[in-house]
């Protein structure tokens, strides 16, 4: 099993953390950030990273300083990048210009990009009409952006609150993504699943949420773990 997103640098206990994930059967995670991100890879032989600039940070990024991360052999993804029109903590043209600009370093580097969208869904998908390389949906919560990322053959990853009681439209939305498409992931620490919802979320917990995609789609837990690690070995070229 494997966790395709989580954030291991914000864990207090990450080497903890990452012990507990490995006796949950959790045996390889995808951590999200800079520097950060990179030293734990380096540290950990179950451990890989996704560098870029999150729009939170776009007023402050240095896409220079991610290009150079990337050249880290177990540096496997772009990002996470894109629009978020929500909490707007950096201004809209600067997330605009990091987002085009980590696009552009993905296509050059020919790796895939970690897309963070929060209500900003069409401008992102303006931005990514011409972008032909791998998109991820990360933490995929905008339902009505499923008809695009099926047509264009986009990866959608559900993390913790796929499993809410209140969000049964992303249950309906994973059962319909194909097979080589779905993902899974933490974001820890956020968005505990909901048999540990009010805890502060871990890799270990990626378990919970594939059970509830796999119920939802009619399929074991164990089968859809390892397609979900399948589709990451292949998204990530891991």
């Amino acid at each position: 099993m494997i966790d395709t997103h989580a954030h291991l640098d914000a864990l207090d206990d990450t080497d903890d953390a990452i012990a507990r994930a490995r006796e949950a059967g959790v045996t390889r995670i995808l951590t999200v950030g800079g520097a950060a991100a990179v030293e734990l890879a380096e540290r950990h032989d179950d451990v890989w990273a996704i560098v870029g600039v999150h729009p939170h940070d776009a007023a402050s990024g240095d896409v220079e300083e991610i290009r150079l991360l990337q050249r880290h052999p177990k540096v496997v993804a772009v990002g996470e990048t894109g629009l978020d029109w929500f909490r707007d903590y950096a201004p809209r043209d600067d997330q605009r210009r990091i987002f085009e600009a980590q696009l552009g370093l993905a296509t050059e580097l020919g790796k895939p990009v970690v897309i963070h969208t929060r209500a900003a869904d069409e401008d992102t998908l303006a931005a990514l009409s011409g972008f032909d390389g791998t998109v991820v949906l990360h933490c995929f919560s905008s339902p009505h952006l499923l008809p695009t990322a099926l047509e264009r053959g986009w990866y959608v990853s559900f993390a913790g609150n796929a499993t809410y009681k209140n969000a049964p439209e992303l249950r309906v939305a994973a059962a319909q993504v194909p097979a080589d498409r779905i993902l899974a992931e933490t974001d820890c620490p956020y968005l505990a699943p909901q048999p540990v919802r009010g805890r502060r979320n871990e890799p270990a917990y990626v378990v919970h949420t594939v059970a509830a995609l796999a119920a939802a789609r009619g399929e074991t837990p164990e089968g859809l773990a390892d397609r979900i690690d399948a589709n990451a070995t292949a998204c990530f070229r891991l």
